[in-house]
């Protein structure tokens, strides 16, 4: 895990990966935190396609994220592939507080997945 900001200054890409559980949101939390370090508008796009387990420890520390960008004037992605991960964010209710995104440039261009799948079909 760790905050990545290579793309432009606003934004910000924090890449996580294994289990996000009680035991390991804590380091996520804190990487969310460090991303957003600073002050003006903030763009922070989650990667979590790493990540092999997810349970709902992590909405905490991923709403806190998403109203601080929301309140910057941001916004916040998550591009994620694991079944887990969109079942938590349906079961909490907020599949439409954190859509999900294929890919870092699909979130930064955002096309969600089910658009971007739609598009490129023959």
């Amino acid at each position: 895990m760790g905050p990545r900001s290579d793309l432009f200054d606003e934004l910000r890409v924090v890449m996580a990966g294994g289990e996000l559980d009680l035991l390991t949101v804590p380091a996520f939390a804190r990487d969310l935190e460090d991303a957003r370090h600073g002050s003006g508008r903030l763009l922070l796009i989650v990667d979590l396609r790493g990540v092999t387990f997810m349970d709902g420890s992590v909405l905490d520390p991923l709403c806190a994220a998403r109203k601080d960008c929301h309140e910057r004037l941001g916004w916040l992605r998550v591009v994620h592939h694991l079944r887990a991960a969109g079942l938590v964010f349906r079961a909490a209710g907020l599949q439409d507080c954190f859509p999900r995104y294929a890919t870092t440039q699909d979130a930064w261009h955002d096309v969600r997945a089910d658009h971007a799948s739609a598009d490129r079909a023959p």
